[in-house]
C-alpha cells in the first residue's frame, strides 16, 4: 500500500489564549491561531489557508503583524526552548523568512511581541522570573538592546511601539507603566510612575505621544510622554453575580480527569489571578483597540465600550455599547454573555470591528449599525458561527451524510458539515458530554454523559433524546457498521446495546483508545483538548486523492416531527394569505397612481400647447431682435477696431519709456548687489578669525579649568581616604556623593565642548546658507514680480467669479422663497380640499339616510322606473356614441388643418427658392450676354468668364447652403409629425378616460332625476293622503262637509270661507315650503357636483345636464293637477 499524506483542509476553532489572537490581513481576510496552526480566513468567500507552526511544536504563545501587512511574527515553544518565527505574508504559500532561536541570554518563553512602524526592529518580552525587554533588528538577527522590567516577577502583559517612533516604546503589567527609548545602543526609561502602582491590562497608542491604558479595576488613564493627562472610571449597568467570571473549563467539575489545556500566556489567567483580590463585580479592561474617531475597549464580561474625542479637547466620551447576545440554543441563555473580550481589531477602513473571547468565540460587528441604534446597545454576530470553548471529549461520523459529530467539556453537542465546512446542529445540556457516535444513516446518535448514556434522534432544527440509560461517565461508545447495534463502555466493562428493541444484549470486558477516519477513507479528522476540531484531506504521496471503491452519494433527508410540519404549514398559510391581500393592495395603488398620472399627463399636454404657442411667439420677436443686433454690432465692431488701433500705438509708446526706467533700476541693483556680496565676505572673514580666537581661549580656560579640578579631586581623594579611616560609618555616603559629582562636573564639561564643536560647525554652515541665500534672493525678487503679476490676474478673475457665484446664490435664495410660497399655498389647498370632503361626507351620510327613508315608500314604483331607465339608458349611448364621434371628428379637423398650415409653409418656401432662382438664372444670362461682347478678345473674355466662375459658384454655395436648410426643415417636420402622432395618442387616452369617467357621471345624473321623480310622485301621494283625511273629517262631522277640492268647483259662500281656506292656505304653504327646500337641496348638490370636477379634474358632458327646476316644477304641477 503507497504511504498517504493528510494535508489540512478547514479547521472549527480558535485557540483563545494567543496573546494578539485576532487581526486583519486586509479588508476581507483575518488572521487567528488555531491548533498548531495560524489561519487565514476570507470572510465574503468563506476559504480558508493555513500558516503551518514549526514542527514538535508545543503550542504558540503570542503573535504580531507588520504595519505593512507584509510580516507575522508567531512565537512558540519548540522541544521545550523558545522560538520566534517571522512569516512571509505577501508570499503564497507563506514561507518562513526568519527563525529566531538562538539566545544570548536567559528565557523561557516570550509572552508578547510587537513590530516598529517601519516593520525593521522586532520588540519581544520574556516571561518571569527574567522578565528582559529584547530589542531586535531581526532581518539580521541582531540585538540592538536588552533591559529587564521587573525584578519581582511581577507578569508583564503588552508592549508595543509608538505609531511614528521606532525608538518609543511602552510596556504595562501589574503594577508598571513605563515609556523607553532606544539611545546609543540601550533602552532607557523616559518616564516614572507616580501614584499608586494599578495593574494595567492593557493599553493602546492613540497619538504619537499619547496612551490609553485600562486597568482590572475598570479604569482608563490616558497619558501623554508619560504624564496622566484623563481618567475614568467605567460603570457597571447590570449587577453581576457572584460567582468568576472565568472559563467553563474551571467551573465544570469533570468525572473523567483531562490534562488541562497549557495556557502559555500570561493575559488572561494570571491577569484573573493578579486581580483576585480585587472585586469581581468591577469590570476589567482586557482588550483596547484604536481607530480614527478615538478608541474602543472591553468593559467587563460580554461588553465593548467605543470612545469618542471630545472637540476641542484632548479628553474622551462614552459614545455607545455594544454587547455579545444572549445565545438561545444555550441551556442557560444568561452565560454566553458572560465571556470576558480578550482582543479587539479594527479593519482597515475602520467598517468591521472583530472580537475574540475567552470561551473560543468570535464576533464580529458593522460599525454603521453602531451609529443607527441610538440609545440601546448595539449587538455582535458570531464571526463564523460558535466553537467549543473547552476540550473536545468525542469525535463520530456516518457513512450516508457528510457529518461530524462532536463532544465537549462545555456541555454542548454540534455536528458539522465537512463539505460546506458549515456548522449544522448546535445544543447546550446541563451535564458534560464525554464520548459520541452517529448512526450510520445520519439520524441518530448516541453520547455519553457524566449521568446518562442517552440515545437521541436529529431533527431538521434540534436534538431530542428518546431513550436513556443508566450509563454514568461513558469515556467511548460506538455505533455498529450496520446501525443495528451500539456500545458504551463504563470503566473497563463494555455494555453492548440494540437499536430495534433497545436493550442491552451482552457485556464485554476490556480497555478504551480513539482516532477517527472517514468511511470512505478520504479525510481524517482529529480534535484537540483546546476545542479545535481540524479535518485533513488524504493523498496518497504521489499526491493523489484516495480511490474510492463505489460512489454513493450522500442523504439529504432529515428528521421532523409532526408538529413542526404543522406549525410550518399554518405559517405557509398564514403567509399566502399576507401575500394575496399585500397584491390587492397593490393592484388597488396602481390604480390610483394611473389615474393621478393620467390627470398629470393631461396637465402637462395643456402646458406643453402653451409653452409651444409662446416659444412660437418668442422665437419671432427673437429673430427680429438679432437682425437689429447685428446690425448694432457691426456698426461697434468697427469703432472698436479704431479705437483698438489707436490703443495700440499709445500702449507701444508708454512700454517703451517704461522698458528704459526698468533697464536703469536693474543696473543701480546689481551695483548694490555687488557691494552687499563684498560686505558679506568682510563679514565671515572677520567671524572666522573671532571664532578662531574664541575657541583658542575656550579650549585654554577650560582645560585650566580641567586641571584646576583634577588637583582639587586629587585632593579630595586624599581626604576621603583620610576621612574612611576615621569615620567608617560614613565611607559609603561620601563615596557615592563623590562620584555623582565627578559624573556630573564630566557631563557637563563634556556637553559644554559638544555645544562648542556643534555651534562652531553651525556658524560654518550659516555662512554657507547666507552665500546661498544672496543668491536665491535675486531669484525670488524675480519670481515675485512673476507672481505678484499673475496673481494680480488671477484675484482679478477670483473676483468675476465670486461676483457671479453671489448672483447665483441670491437666484437660487429667489427661487427658494418662490418654492416655499408655492408649498405653503398647495397645504393651504390640500387643507381646504380636506375640510371640503368632510363636509362632504357629511352630507352625504344625510342623503345616504333620506335615500334609504325614500326607497322603503317606492318599492312599488320600481317597475315603472325600470322601465324609464332602460329609455334612459339607450338615450346615454346614443349621446355617448354622438360625443365620441365629435370628438373623433374634432381631432381628425385639428390634424387636418395642422396638415394644411404645415403644407402651405412649405409651398411659400418653395415659391421663395423658385423665384431666388429664376432671378439668380436672368442675372446670369445678363452676364453671360455681356461676355459675348468680348468673344474677340480671348484675354478679356478669359477674366470675365474667370469673374461669372467667382460671382455664381459662391451663390451656388449659397443654394447648397439653401438645401442644407430644407435638409433641416424636413427633420423639422418629421419631429414634428411625430410629436402631432404623440399628441394625437395622449388625445386618445385623455378621451378613454373621459369616457370611463362619464358613465360615473351619467349614473349619478340617473340617480338625481329618478330621486327627483320619486319626489313628485311623493308629494302626489302626500296631496291624495290629505284628501282622504279631509273626507274622513268629513265623514266624522269633525269639521265641515266641504272637500279641499270642492273649493274650487262650487261657488264659495261666506260660510265656508271662515274655515276651508285657512286649511288650504295652510296646505298650499306648507307644499311651496317642501318646494323651496327640495330646490335649495338641489341646488346645493349641484354645487358640490360642479365641485367634485374642478378637483378631480372630470369635465361635464356636453349634452347631458340635469333637468331644470323650472321643468321640474312644471311637472309637478301638472301631475298634480
Amino acid at each position: 500500500m503507497s504511504a498517504v499524506v493528510a494535508q489540512t483542509l478547514h479547521v472549527f476553532g480558535l485557540r483563545s489564549h494567543v496573546a494578539n489572537n485576532i487581526f486583519y490581513f486586509d479588508e476581507q481576510i483575518i488572521i487567528f491561531p488555531s491548533g498548531n496552526h495560524c489561519v487565514k480566513y476570507n470572510v465574503d468567500q468563506k476559504w480558508q489557508k493555513f500558516i503551518p507552526g514549526s514542527e514538535k511544536s508545543q503550542g504558540m504563545l503570542a503573535l504580531s503583524i507588520s504595519p505593512n501587512r507584509r510580516y507575522l511574527a508567531i512565537s512558540e515553544t519548540v522541544q521545550e526552548k523558545p522560538a520566534i518565527t517571522i512569516y512571509e505574508l505577501s508570499s503564497i504559500p507563506c514561507r518562513k523568512r526568519k527563525v529566531l532561536n538562538n539566545f544570548d541570554f536567559q528565557v523561557q518563553k516570550f509572552i508578547s511581541m510587537a513590530f516598529s512602524p517601519d516593520s525593521k526592529y522586532l520588540l519581544a518580552q520574556t516571561s518571569p522570573p527574567e522578565s528582559n525587554l529584547v530589542y531586535w533588528l531581526w532581518e539580521k538577527q541582531k540585538v540592538m538592546a536588552i533591559v529587564r522590567i521587573d525584578t519581582q516577577n511581577n507578569p508583564v502583559y503588552q508592549v508595543s511601539f509608538s505609531p511614528q517612533d521606532n525608538t518609543q516604546v511602552c510596556v504595562t503589567g501589574n503594577g508598571m507603566f513605563k515609556l523607553l527609548r532606544f539611545a546609543e545602543g540601550t533602552l532607557k526609561q523616559t518616564s516614572f510612575q507616580r501614584g499608586e502602582p494599578q495593574n494595567y491590562l492593557a493599553h493602546t497608542w492613540v497619538a504619537d505621544d499619547k496612551i490609553v491604558v485600562g486597568t482590572d479595576t475598570g479604569k482608563l488613564f490616558l497619558f501623554e510622554s508619560g504624564d496622566q493627562r484623563w481618567e475614568t472610571s467605567i460603570m457597571v449597568k447590570e449587577p453581576t453575580n457572584g460567582s468568576k467570571s472565568l472559563d467553563v473549563i474551571q467551573e465544570s467539575e469533570s468525572l473523567i480527569e483531562f490534562p488541562p489545556v497549557s495556557s502559555p500566556l500570561p493575559s488572561y489567567e494570571q491577569m484573573v489571578a493578579a486581580s483576585s483580590h480585587s472585586q469581581m463585580s468591577m469590570p476589567q479592561v482586557f482588550a483596547i483597540a484604536a481607530y480614527s474617531k478615538g478608541f474602543a475597549c472591553s468593559a467587563g464580561p460580554g461588553r465593548v465600550l467605543l470612545f469618542e474625542k471630545m472637540e476641542e479637547k484632548d479628553f474622551y466620551r462614552e459614545s455607545r455599547e455594544i454587547r455579545i447576545p444572549v445565545d438561545p440554543q444555550s441551556n442557560d441563555p444568561s452565560q454566553s454573555d458572560k465571556q470576558d473580550v480578550l482582543c479587539l481589531c479594527f479593519s482597515p477602513s475602520e467598517e468591521t470591528l472583530v472580537a475574540s473571547t475567552s470561551k473560543n468565540q468570535l464576533y464580529s460587528i458593522t460599525m454603521s449599525l453602531t451609529e443607527i441604534s441610538k440609545g440601546e446597545p448595539a449587538h455582535f454576530e458570531y464571526l463564523m458561527y460558535p466553537l467549543h470553548s473547552a476540550p473536545i471529549t468525542g469525535l463520530a461520523t456516518c457513512i450516508r451524510k457528510p457529518l461530524i459529530a462532536t463532544c465537549s467539556l462545555d456541555r454542548s453537542i454540534r455536528l458539522w458539515n465537512y463539505e460546506t465546512n458549515t456548522l449544522e446542529l448546535f445544543k447546550e445540556y446541563q451535564e458534560e458530554a464525554y464520548s459520541i457516535s452517529l448512526h450510520p444513516s445520519g439520524h441518530f446518535i448516541v453520547v455519553g454523559f457524566a449521568d446518562k448514556l442517552r440515545l437521541m434522534n436529529l431533527l431538521i432544527d434540534d436534538i431530542r433524546s428518546f431513550k436513556e440509560y443508566s450509563v454514568r461517565g461513558c469515556g467511548e461508545c460506538s455505533f455498529s457498521n450496520g446501525g443495528h447495534l451500539f456500545a458504551a463502555v463504563n470503566g473497563n466493562v463494555i455494555h453492548v446495546y440494540t437499536t430495534t428493541s433497545l436493550e442491552n444484549i451482552s457485556s464485554l470486558k476490556g480497555h478504551t483508545g480513539k482516532m477517527l477516519l472517514t468511511f470512505d477513507d478520504q479525510f481524517l479528522l482529529t480534535a484537540a483538548e483546546d476545542g479545535c476540531l481540524f479535518t485533513w484531506k488524504v493523498f496518497d504521496k504521489d499526491g493523489r486523492g484516495i480511490k474510492r471503491e463505489r460512489e454513493v452519494g450522500f442523504a439529504e433527508e432529515v428528521l421532523v416531527t409532526k408538529t413542526d410540519m404543522e406549525e410550518k404549514a399554518q405559517v405557509m398559510l398564514e403567509l399566502k394569505t399576507r401575500v394575496e391581500e399585500l397584491k390587492m393592495e397593490n393592484e388597488y395603488q396602481l390604480r390610483l397612481k394611473d389615474m393621478n398620472y393620467s390627470e398629470k399627463i393631461k396637465e402637462l399636454t395643456d402646458k406643453f400647447i402653451q409653452e409651444m404657442e409662446s416659444l412660437k411667439t418668442k422665437n419671432q420677436v427673437l429673430r427680429t431682435e438679432k437682425e437689429k443686433q447685428d446690425v448694432y454690432h457691426h456698426e461697434h465692431i468697427e469703432d472698436l477696431l479704431d479705437k483698438q488701433s489707436r490703443e495700440l500705438q499709445d500702449m507701444e509708446c508708454c512700454n517703451n519709456q517704461k522698458l528704459l526706467l526698468e533697464y536703469e533700476k536693474y543696473q543701480e541693483l546689481q551695483l548694490k548687489s555687488q557691494r552687499m556680496q563684498e560686505e558679506y565676505e568682510k563679514q565671515l572673514r572677520d567671524n572666522d578669525e573671532t571664532k578662531s580666537q574664541a575657541l583658542e581661549e575656550l579650549t585654554e580656560f577650560y582645560e585650566a579649568k580641567l586641571q584646576e579640578k583634577t588637583t582639587l579631586l586629587e585632593e579630595a581623594q586624599e581626604d576621603v581616604r583620610q576621612q574612611l579611616r576615621e569615620f567608617e560609618e560614613t565611607k559609603k555616603q561620601i563615596e557615592e556623593d563623590e562620584d555623582r559629582e565627578i559624573q556630573d562636573i564630566k557631563t557637563k564639561y563634556e556637553k559644554k565642548l559638544r555645544d562648542e564643536k556643534e555651534s562652531n560647525l553651525r556658524l560654518k554652515g550659516e555662512t554657507g546658507i547666507m552665500r546661498k541665500k544672496f543668491s536665491s534672493l535675486q531669484k525670488e525678487i524675480e519670481e515675485r514680480t512673476n507672481d505678484i503679476e499673475t496673481l494680480k490676474g488671477e484675484q482679478m478673475k477670483l473676483q468675476g467669479v465670486i461676483k457671479s457665484l453671489e448672483k447665483d446664490i441670491q437666484g437660487l435664495k429667489r427661487e427658494i422663497q418662490e418654492r416655499d410660497e408655492t408649498i405653503q399655498d398647495k397645504e393651504k389647498r390640500i387643507y381646504d380640499l380636506k375640510k371640503k370632503n368632510q363636509e362632504l361626507g357629511k352630507f352625504k351620510f344625510v342623503l345616504d339616510y333620506k335615500i334609504k327613508e325614500l326607497k322603503k315608500q317606492i318599492e312599488p314604483r320600481e317597475n315603472e322606473i325600470r322601465v324609464m331607465k332602460e329609455q334612459i339608458q339607450e338615450m346615454e349611448a346614443e349621446l355617448e356614441n354622438f360625443h365620441k364621434q365629435n370628438t373623433q371628428l374634432e381631432l381628425n379637423i385639428t390634424e387636418l388643418w395642422q396638415k394644411l398650415r404645415a403644407t402651405d409653409q412649405e409651398m411659400r418656401r418653395e415659391r421663395q427658392k423658385e423665384r431666388d432662382l429664376e432671378a439668380l438664372v436672368k442675372r446670369f444670362k445678363t452676364d453671360l450676354h455681356n461676355c459675348v461682347a468680348y468673344i474677340q478678345e480671348p484675354r478679356l473674355l478669359k477674366e470675365k468668364v474667370r469673374g461669372l466662375f467667382e460671382k455664381y459658384v459662391q451663390r451656388a454655395d449659397m443654394v447648397e447652403i439653401a438645401g442644407l436648410n430644407t435638409d433641416l426643415q424636413q427633420e423639422y417636420t418629421r419631429q414634428r409629425e411625430h410629436l402631432e402622432r404623440n399628441l394625437a395618442t395622449l388625445k386618445k387616452k385623455v378621451v378613454k378616460e373621459g369616457e370611463l369617467h362619464r358613465t360615473d357621471y351619467v349614473r349619478i345624473m340617473q340617480e338625481n332625476v329618478s330621486l327627483i321623480k320619486e319626489i313628485n310622485e311623493l308629494r302626489r301621494e302626500l296631496k291624495f293622503t290629505r284628501s282622504q283625511v279631509y273626507d274622513l273629517e268629513a265623514a266624522l262631522k269633525l269639521t265641515k262637509k266641504v272637500r279641499p277640492q270642492e273649493v274650487s268647483e262650487t261657488e264659495p259662500s261666506r260660510d265656508m270661507l271662515s274655515t276651508a281656506p285657512t286649511a288650504r292656505l295652510n296646505e298650499q304653504e306648507e307644499t311651496g315650503r317642501i318646494i323651496e327646500m327640495q330646490r335649495l337641496e338641489i341646488q346645493r348638490l349641484r354645487d358640490q357636483i360642479q365641485e367634485q370636477e374642478q378637483v378631480t379634474g372630470f369635465h361635464t358632458l356636453a349634452g347631458v345636464r340635469l333637468p331644470s327646476l323650472s321643468n321640474s316644477e312644471v311637472d309637478l304641477e301638472v301631475k298634480t293637477n
